[in-house]
């Protein structure tokens, strides 16, 4: 092997890499892929990166993010996002997945959700396989719930016929109408239009029943209560293909964050009791949480510069996903291998992809971390669009020092 092989990619020796298990070898990359693990002899001409013990682990997949924003993706080490049908307009036609799979080259790949209905209203089905062959890797609801049982048990009848997943939004629309919080004692207290958190119960046990019936792969992007937590464990002791998601802001914020009527706290679902975030920890830890993902979706000023009730949902969470997931293995919840199983395995393996480990023979997907690194998150500095995030100001360990995307190196 040589320095550059025929695509041009530059032959890569990472030495003394800490990988997650805890383990310290060396990485060989060459022709985009992971040639070697193990004991490596860079050969004539390769790049050599002395790693000093720095952690190693997979380039993250980001499974559910609403906008395509590569610096901040870089920064956070995420190099495939899947991304949420909610666009202008809505992935809903195969043509505009194509351009959407496109949108992130040459540094991110970019998985398009199809849009389950047309223009996502909850109405009448898109065109699911046509779509499929335009390169979606999943069939997702967007950010609202699909009232109609009847058409939600078509799309997972479809989805089930082109073997793809299903990504659902979860809260009962009729219970979560203009409700902008959960209730309880806080919403109360600020006046907030409130929906009470068994919405999100409600909504997941239709769509298990549906799943349990069609024999789709359902995957529940947000689950944040105790109760819809209750509702995926029993399912999968049952057998279901089913699979969760959640963000750090579910794990780390409970309601109390929305008390200075902060919108860069306004989220979707909306933030959930203490009780309900310590179930949210507990599910981590016990193996209910599937994935843990940044739901980047950054907002400027028109959208959150307003009353809380009046502002968007949303917040830029790329930048922080991994120093804040990284507090689960500081506070002894999970090891350092389970996290990058939440953060880059099992979004793989949801939506069919190759990427999301470190083996030889797969894509040299790659994220070298200092995660003892300090720094401070700063709405200011954020390298997103937007720079709205629950988090401003709070001190976090750990940085991307170098980030590959099939053996490249992103700057």
């Amino acid at each position: 092997m040589t320095g550059r092989g025929m695509t041009g990619l530059e032959t890569t020796a990472i030495l003394g890499a800490r990988l997650p298990d805890g383990s310290t070898t060396d990485i060989l990359i060459d022709q985009g892929v992971i040639a070697r693990i193990g004991a490596v002899s860079p050969p004539a001409g390769a790049r050599v990166i002395e790693a000093a013990g720095a952690l190693l682990a997979p380039g993250i997949v980001d499974l559910g993010v609403f906008r395509v924003d590569g610096p901040a993706f870089r920064f956070g080490g995420i190099v495939r996002a899947a991304l949420m049908p909610d666009q202008g307009p809505p992935l809903d036609d195969p043509g505009l997945i194509q351009r959407a799979a496109y949108s992130g080259k040459p540094d991110i790949w970019v998985h398009p959700l199809a849009a389950a209905t047309r223009g996502l209203a909850g109405a009448e089905l898109a065109e699911i396989g046509l779509m499929k062959a335009a390169g979606a890797r999943g069939v997702a609801t967007g950010r609202r719930w699909i009232a109609d049982s009847a058409v939600m048990a078509r799309v997972m009848a479809y989805a089930r016929a082109f073997d793809l997943p299903v990504i659902a939004h979860a809260e009962d629309g009729g219970l979560a109408a203009g409700a902008v919080a959960t209730a309880g004692e806080t919403s109360t207290r600020l006046g907030l239009a409130a929906a009470p958190a068994m919405a999100e119960a409600m909504a997941i046990a239709r769509d298990l029943m549906l799943a349990e019936e069609t024999g789709a792969r359902l995957h529940i992007r947000q689950v944040t209560t105790a109760r819809g937590f209750d509702l995926v464990r029993a399912a999968k002791a049952r057998g279901l293909p089913v699979t969760c998601g959640i963000t750090p802001a579910h794990l780390f914020l409970s309601d109390l964050a929305t008390a200075d009527f902060r919108t860069f706290a306004h989220v979707s679902p909306p933030l959930r009791s203490e009780a309900d975030r310590l179930a949210a920890r507990a599910a981590v830890a016990d193996g209910t949480v599937d994935v843990i993902a940044s739901g980047h979706d950054p907002r400027g000023p028109e959208d959150k510069r307003l009353p809380f009730a009046d502002s968007a949902p949303g917040a830029a969470g790329a930048e922080t996903l991994l120093p804040l997931a990284l507090n689960l293995v500081r506070d002894g919840l999970i090891g350092m291998g389970r996290l990058f199983e939440l953060l880059a395995t099992r979004p793989a393996a949801i939506l069919g992809l190759d990427g999301g480990v470190i083996a030889e023979g797969a894509p040299a997907d790659l994220a070298l971390i200092d995660p003892d690194a300090p720094w401070q998150v700063s709405s200011e500095r954020m390298k997103a669009a937007a720079g709205n995030t629950p988090f401003d100001r709070l001190p976090v360990q750990g940085r991307v020092l170098r980030l590959f995307k099939g053996g490249r190196e992103l700057g």
